[in-house]
């Protein structure tokens, strides 16, 4: 549920895209990335877990509602976060592959179609934040590559060099708060 229903998918993927354009394979470990993931995913789903508390789990706690009246209204600001982050042919090509009718209203949409498009729609954006990420470490790497041929040094690994530089240039423009700050605007 945390994987496909939130933002978890987008952040996770961006920060491995971030870990690779860099080059370093084990830095930041694992651990540190999916942490880092989780925490921003919880900070992004903050106001959608608020509604959902407010709405559904609090009055089904105090007897209010019923278990069936709790997932409705819990999964309708749940469907809200998840439309707004799909794409109209992602939606379309899920609402038309299951056979139904198209919906009038975005209530409409039935979960098997708004799940899988919302999975695919995350994946299409953290490859597209991820692309514009690596265009820069690439650029460097192009750059090192072309000096050390110009300098006849041919067997010197050209990421042995870079590795300092991209290492420097993320530190510099203050990378981990613009990656950052980029991944929690892009949820609109």
């Amino acid at each position: 549920i945390l994987v496909t229903f939130t933002a978890f998918v987008r952040i996770v993927i961006v920060l491995s895209f971030l870990r690779q354009a860099v080059g370093t394979q084990q830095m930041p470990p694992n651990q540190v990335v999916t942490s880092l993931a989780l925490f921003l995913t919880f900070f992004v789903m903050g106001p959608v877990v608020t509604e959902i508390k407010d709405t559904a789990f609090t009055p089904y706690q105090q007897s209010e509602i019923t278990d069936t009246e709790a997932l409705t209204r819990a999964y309708a600001p749940l469907r809200r976060f998840m439309l707004r982050q799909t794409r109209e042919k992602d939606l379309a090509l899920f609402v038309g592959a299951s056979g139904a009718a198209p919906p009038n209203t975005p209530d409409d949409i039935a979960p098997q179609a708004l799940l899988p498009a919302f999975l695919i729609s995350e994946l299409k954006t953290a490859f597209q934040m991820g692309f514009l990420l690596y265009i820069p470490f690439l650029i460097l790497d192009m750059v090192v590559a072309s000096v050390l041929t110009s300098m006849g040094m041919i067997t010197l690994p050209p990421a042995l060099i870079s590795l300092p530089f991209k290492l420097m240039l993320f530190v510099l423009v203050d990378g981990w708060n613009v990656l950052t700050a980029s991944i929690v605007q892009s949820f609109r």
